[in-house]
């Protein structure tokens, strides 16, 4: 996925170019959804934001420390699972106005590239499909380092967000307000802080 390589910097010192030696961290992981968040923000009435998450998701990650760029990573959300902290909210969003999980119980996540934009600060794209619509999404991640649990587990951590217009992906009901404006926002910003353990 990228996370585990400095950029090449021609005007970096020998001692920034070298970098920790991380090709160590080479391997499969899975990402632990007890110590993973997947939130999404919109905008609510133009006045305020409303934070919501999913509860149930699985994912996975390869990771090449010495070609970041051949590093991957899937996930996949159960969208039954959502949770704003509302339950008639909570049904809204899960029916046909919505996201219609029960004719598209899943949202996945398929990485396409990774690259390094320096220091912790990485990229990676991929192809996020939901409502039966496939299209690509970027997010930025910063790097949280690696370390080992009490349990023997070798974990890596990493925090990431991007923005997507819900539209593109067909979600577009909406309702109108008196003053102007609409009830809830196209822009939906995404925020993950991910935990993921090194298979044996």
């Amino acid at each position: 996925m990228g996370f585990f390589s400095r950029k090449d910097n021609a005007t970096a010192t020998p001692a920034q170019a070298a970098g920790p030696d991380l090709t160590a961290l080479t391997g499969d992981y899975t990402i632990d959804p007890a110590h993973t968040t997947i939130e999404f923000v919109a905008r609510h009435a133009m006045v305020t934001n409303v934070r919501g998450g999913f509860q149930d998701f699985t994912g996975s990650l390869h990771l090449d420390g010495q070609d970041p760029t051949r590093s991957t990573a899937t996930l996949d959300i159960r969208m039954e699972s959502i949770d704003t902290g509302n339950a008639d909210r909570d049904g809204h969003l899960k029916s046909a106005d919505f996201f219609k999980t029960d004719e598209f119980p899943t949202m996945t996540f398929r990485s396409t590239k990774a690259e390094s934009l320096g220091g912790e600060d990485y990229r990676i794209t991929g192809d996020l499909s939901l409502l039966g619509v496939t299209r690509p999404i970027t997010i930025d991640l910063e790097f949280n380092g690696v370390a080992k649990d009490p349990f023997g587990n070798e974990r890596v951590g990493f925090e990431g967000k991007a923005e997507l217009l819900r539209s593109e992906w067909g979600l577009t009901w909406n309702a109108a307000l008196e003053t102007g404006g609409v009830l809830v926002s196209d822009k939906i910003k995404l925020n993950f802080d991910v935990s993921a353990i090194k298979n044996a």
